[in-house]
Parts: C-alpha cells; structure tokens; sequence
C-alpha cells in the first residue's frame, strides 16, 4: 500500500536536539504535519519541507484535550491513506504525552500502512542532564500530575518522584495558560507523604543553547506560593531509602557465590 507515517520529535533545543534520522524524515516526506511550541522549531520545518503545515488549528480554548488528540490523530491518518509519504512532528520526543502520533500509528498499522516513531530528546533526558539525578540508584517514579492525584497513587518516597504538567493539574479542557488553583492540592498529598522541609525542585529545560534551564529548590511546604510556570515539572528528589531485606540480600548473594 502506498503511503506511509513517520513521527518524529524536535527534542527539547530544535536547533541542537533533532536527529539525523529525525531531520532526514522532514526533508524527505511528501507531507508534513507539525505541533510545536517553538517558533525555531516551526520556521525550520517550514523551511526544510515546502509541504508542511501546522496543526495549532485543533488547537481550540475549552475544547476536551481528547476530541483534540482525536481529531489530530484523524488529519495524519486521512493523510497517509491519500497515499502520502506522511511525517509527524511533535515537540520534544515524539512519544512523551504526544497521545495523537502514537493512536495514528496504531490505526495506520491495523490498516497494513507503514507506520514508525523514531526517538528524540525528552524533558526527563534534560531534567537527568541539568540537574545531575540518576534515576539508577533510586529508582524512579513519573506521573502526571493530576493522575497522581486523583488515582491517589501509592509511591515509595525512597526514591525519585517527577510530576509533569503541573500548571495544569485538573485541566481536561484545553487551555492556553495554565491553572494552579489546583496546586494546593497537590502540595496536601505530598505533606501526607514526605516531612514539610523535604526538597523539591520546579524544573523547566531550556529551549535555547545559549540559555540555562529554571531550576527552583524549595521545602514541599513552600510550593503553593511559588511562581509555576506552563511547562515546569516537579521533581521530588528520594527521602530515606528503605532497608534491605535481609533474607533476600543472603539469599542472592549465594546465588552469586
């Protein structure tokens, strides 16, 4: 069958994170269909493939967050079924909250279409980088902010916890500014679970080479007047580790012996 999908992601800096497969993919595709938050990324892409076009248009305050995606997912399987040669363009990695691009892949492969999503630099590669936290000797948990809260999720403060979007916790609506009414809620869940001067760091990666990322260390208790913006994500660094099992610890040491 003609026609075919490649998504791909701009990374977090589109000028220095797209990859060689990734820019490749843009330059080679009969059409190109892009949602990026940076003016960078979408003069590239507009310059790199004549064929390209934006999808901010689905993008409509108070409209569901899902019909959005839906209907997103609906424009890039309508085209690879007209038999383009099709290539998604998401901000950051393609698959990191980028519901749209993985549903078309699943539909257009259900199809018989050939269908792929190459990997790109993502928020928590940057958050590993700037702020020097190996998610290895913890552990690591991730949730999204509002799942965390209203799943009530049962965590391990031993180790790393990261909380996305949390300018926009009980946002299903979509909404061009953020919403911290929420976040005081937040911060209660988190004081039922680590002491009120434990750490905490609001995170935000910086779009551009010559800038440094927005790191700001405060106590759990102080989060509800601290300034949050659109794209900050929380990290709560581990507490206390648990202590080891001992009949496990003998028992795979002489495993090893």
């Amino acid at each position: 069958m003609r026609g075919s999908l490649t998504v791909v992601g701009t990374g977090i800096q589109a000028a220095a994170h797209l990859t060689t497969e990734a820019r490749l993919a843009v330059q080679r595709a009969d059409e190109v269909l892009y949602a990026v938050n940076d003016p960078v990324a979408a003069a590239w892409i507009e310059r790199t493939n004549p064929n390209a076009r934006s999808l901010d248009s689905f993008y409509e305050a108070g409209k569901e967050r899902r019909q959005i995606y839906t209907a997103i997912s609906d424009e890039i399987v309508a085209c690879v079924r007209s038999g383009a040669e099709a290539c998604a363009v998401f901000y950051g990695h393609p698959g990191v909250f980028a519901w749209a691009g993985h549903d078309a892949i699943r539909r257009l492969r259900a199809e018989g279409f050939a269908a792929r999503m190459l990997p790109g630099v993502s928020t928590m590669d940057c958050l590993v980088a700037d702020l020097g936290l190996d998610p290895a000797p913890s552990g690591s948990q991730s949730y999204e902010a509002t799942d965390f809260l209203v799943r009530r999720r049962t965590i391990d403060t031993g180790a790393l916890l990261i909380l996305w979007q949390i300018g926009f916790i009980g946002t299903w609506h979509y909404e061009p500014v953020q919403n911290v009414r929420a976040l005081p809620l937040l911060v209660e869940r988190l004081l039922q679970l680590y002491p009120a001067d434990h750490e905490t760091i609001l995170y935000e990666a910086s779009p551009y080479p010559v800038a440094k990322p927005i790191v700001q260390r405060l106590p759990v208790a102080l989060l509800p007047g601290a300034a949050v913006s659109p794209v900050a994500t929380l990290v709560v660094p581990p507490g206390e580790e648990p202590e080891f099992d001992r009949e496990m610890l003998d028992r795979v040491r002489r495993l090893r012996s």
